[in-house]
């Protein structure tokens, strides 16, 4: 379980115990279903990353709800839901060139807009083949967005760097000149289903 998820956990916990130990059985239930809820939320399982410098995993875990194809290059949008993971993890392996957080609104992570209005952290991802832009998204329900590197950190591919507390949106911008593997509508695991190949 991500070290975030602790508090979430165990607070409801010690107070499912509290109400327990005054018989206050309902309560306790209740409290002890909300503690259980947070580990699943929080749960960080293990992945098995894909081997090859050719291609892009998934940085997150969810619904692929948008493929865009512009001068800015190739967008997949990933939406989680309050029952995927989400930890995030990078799509490659390289180094942060860029980190750029914003404050930004609370809108729905669904709607296209979230990506240029919604509080929202970005790392350009420089590897030896290819450069990415890994985009967290909160949305209505998210409430932080969590990094653990920034510039000059060097990730592998597949590795965790972060994570958004509740319902969010992951967005991966590519160079036009990848292969997607993905379209709208399809379920990703983050760190294992490949989402491009590099031509």
């Amino acid at each position: 379980m991500a070290k975030e998820g602790f508090p979430f956990v165990i607070v409801p916990a010690l107070l499912a115990l509290i109400a327990g130990y005054l018989q206050l059985w309902p309560v306790a239930f209740a409290f002890a279903a909300v503690a259980a809820f947070m580990a699943y939320f929080f749960r960080d399982p293990h992945r098995f990353i894909p081997e090859g410098d050719d291609i892009i995993v998934s940085a997150a875990d969810g619904k692929v709800t948008r493929v865009d194809v512009s001068e800015k290059g190739t967008l997949v949008s990933v939406f989680l839901s309050p029952l995927d993971v989400h930890i995030n993890r990078s799509p490659i392996a390289g180094v942060i060139e860029k980190a750029e957080y914003i404050k930004g609104k609370k809108g729905p992570a669904t709607s296209n807009e979230s990506s240029l209005v919604n509080e929202r952290n970005s790392l350009t991802i420089r590897g030896e083949k290819i450069t990415v832009v890994c985009t967290q998204i909160a949305g209505i329900v998210a409430r932080r967005i969590v990094c653990w590197n920034g510039v000059g950190d060097t990730l592998e591919k597949g590795q965790r760097f972060g994570l958004i507390k509740f319902s969010s949106r992951t967005d991966l911008l590519m160079p036009n000149s990848v292969e997607l593997q993905v379209k709208i509508g399809d379920r990703v695991v983050g760190g294992e289903t490949v989402i491009a190949k590099i031509k």
